[in-house]
């Protein structure tokens, strides 16, 4: 049996019509940047992520970016980040000649450790505690972090907050949706994600007037009105094309999440009836709507090896991250060494990523836990 990570085809069939309306439109008015649609797609996703504004933008590492630029983070400055995540997380960091600061991750959820942030803070030479102006908690998976904590923290020593909520969206902490919480939300609409593109995109949701305003006038090269500079932005622009698309998509993505819950509870009980419970560590729900963006397991050992077996049966599967950004040869300079974050070194080491798309049959479910238990007996 073939059981792929992800099967977009399946998911484009049942909205192809759609699809195919929109771009029609766009390809008739020829209006191919920003434009009506990016601005439909706006105010859609600020009101689906309880914001009062959203800003379309080229990708998700270009959110981290750019918010980084609206908030004034420059050389020198330096920005809390967790080692394990996507690499965008950091390198939009050292990409504004800022510094990364990395914070051990909690070892259920794998998102960023409040307790370590403020270790992390309470270490640092009172000079060095004075160039730290941001954190960046990322809800990984498709969980939010632990906000509330990272947020009094961050009042506490006057740091701004940006959610990275690539993997995020409709995701939910004590009720309140990723992206509302912090300063600047990032999402991404790259097509693996939840909400999906047909190529890269991406959107920073914010509540602030201010903030909304500057992230407008940076992501078209800072100019406003055009051809005049108030600042030194970038091209950092939305495509219609890709926001027709994702207006499409997002009327049904509670319809999908809700799927992906439910093959999320379908792999807890499967794995209860193969009796790996208890050896292999299923994804934690700590927090109040947890989308499943991915299903993530730990094992105990022989993780590539079990990758192996599994590709052999058919089965896809993915690693994220098999190498925690402290230990990544670009940030040798940073001076971290292996050892350093213990959490993040043991995930990186012993996670897998299991098929988890709102399409998934159960019967493919049960053939790739079954494949599981053949490869551990």
């Amino acid at each position: 049996m073939q059981v792929p990570l992800l099967d977009l085809k399946a998911q484009y069939q049942t909205i192809k019509e759609e699809c195919l309306r929109v771009t029609r439109e766009i390809y008739e008015s020829q209006s191919f940047i920003l434009g009506p649609h990016v601005e439909a797609l706006e105010k859609e996703i600020s009101a689906y992520c309880s914001t009062r504004y959203a800003v379309g933008v080229s990708s998700g590492s270009d959110a981290l970016m750019l918010s980084l630029m609206a908030g004034e983070i420059e050389s020198g400055d330096r920005v809390i980040v967790p080692p394990y995540t996507f690499f965008a997380t950091a390198g939009a960091v050292s990409r504004l000649g800022a510094i990364p600061v990395f914070a051990d991750i909690e070892p259920d959820t794998y998102n960023i450790s409040p307790d370590r942030i403020e270790t992390v803070i309470k270490k640092m030479p009172v000079a060095m505690r004075r160039t730290l102006k941001a954190v960046i908690p990322v809800h990984l998976y498709g969980q939010c972090a632990d906000m509330d904590p990272v947020l009094n923290i961050a009042r506490e020593n006057n740091l701004m907050v940006i959610e990275d909520a690539a993997q995020a969206i409709g995701s939910e902490y004590q009720k309140r949706r990723a992206g509302s919480m912090g300063d600047f939300g990032c999402f991404s609409f790259f097509p693996s994600k939840n909400l999906g593109g047909f190529g890269d995109g991406g959107i920073i949701t914010t509540n602030s007037q201010a903030l909304y305003d500057r992230l407008k006038i940076l992501r078209v090269h800072g100019s406003d009105p055009k051809y005049y500079h108030r600042y030194i932005g970038g091209n950092f622009r939305l495509d219609a094309l890709q926001a027709a698309i994702v207006s499409v998509k997002l009327k049904y993505l509670d319809q999908w999440t809700a799927a992906r819950q439910k093959n999320a509870q379908t792999y807890r009980r499967l794995f209860e009836e193969a009796g790996l419970a208890g050896i292999i560590r299923l994804p934690v729900e700590k927090q109040t709507r947890h989308i499943y963006n991915q299903f993530v397991i730990e094992l105990p050992d022989r993780r590539d090896e079990l990758r192996r077996y599994l590709s052999e049966k058919g089965v896809g599967t993915e690693i994220y991250y098999p190498v925690p950004l402290h230990l990544q040869e670009c940030f040798a300079d940073l001076g971290y060494q292996a050892g350093d974050f213990p959490v993040s070194e043991h995930a990186a080491g012993h996670t897998l990523a299991l098929p988890v798309f709102p399409e998934l049959t159960c019967e493919q479910q049960s053939y790739v836990v079954r494949s599981i238990k053949e490869f551990y007996a």
